[in-house]
């Protein structure tokens, strides 16, 4: 590793063979670990939080170059607000955010709020670090022909109203003008797993 690179350790340590820190903010415990084990196997040393309170305090103490933000927490976080703390605190880090939500609508916020990538679950570990090589954008992207079908413009507009209201599944049912239990299941018959 290049110590020069600030994305490779602790800010104020140097060394060759220090690991990369990595910060994963997701409250689904057994993915975490999954994960977590995942990227201690190809070296990085892992911390992990499931709300952000937790990645505050675990901001005090260490300066990942990386980090892996579910969209969605429980406790009523928003990931969008994770995401913001992350690069308000290193707007070097690498942050990526995965969802079961995925939406244009959040995504566009997300990468506004400072993440490099959005990736929709399942992702692997894989995914998540081709994810972290392509922090650039790349202009040689394929514009596809296909025109956007009702039920993705409908798709579209409950996230962006889900992003709004910070997920909050009555207030967005109230906005859309929608029962709850149809935002309810249209959200649970989409949702990606």
């Amino acid at each position: 590793m290049n110590d020069t690179d600030p994305r490779d350790g602790d800010r104020d340590e140097t060394s060759d063979d220090e690991p990369r820190r990595l910060l994963i903010v997701e409250d689904d415990a057994a993915f975490a670990r999954t994960l977590s084990r995942s990227f201690e196997r190809r070296g990085y040393i892992v911390h992990n939080a499931a709300q952000l309170s937790e990645v505050e305090a675990l901001l005090r103490e260490h300066s990942p170059g990386y980090a892996v933000v579910d969209l969605k927490l429980a406790g009523g976080d928003s990931g969008l607000t994770c995401v913001q703390a992350l690069h308000e605190h290193d707007p070097d880090m690498l942050i990526v955010v995965l969802t079961g939500y995925a939406s244009i609508a959040t995504a566009v916020e997300a990468i506004k709020l400072g993440a490099c990538h959005y990736l929709a679950k399942p992702s692997n570990t894989d995914d998540i670090e081709a994810a972290f090589g392509r922090a650039e954008g790349d202009a040689t992207v394929e514009l596809t022909e296909r025109q956007t079908s009702i039920k993705t413009l409908e798709w579209e507009r409950i996230h962006e109203m889900l992003a709004a209201t910070d997920f909050n599944i009555s207030e967005t049912a109230r906005r859309l003008g929608m029962h709850r239990r149809t935002l309810a299941r249209k959200l649970g018959k989409h949702r990606v797993k």
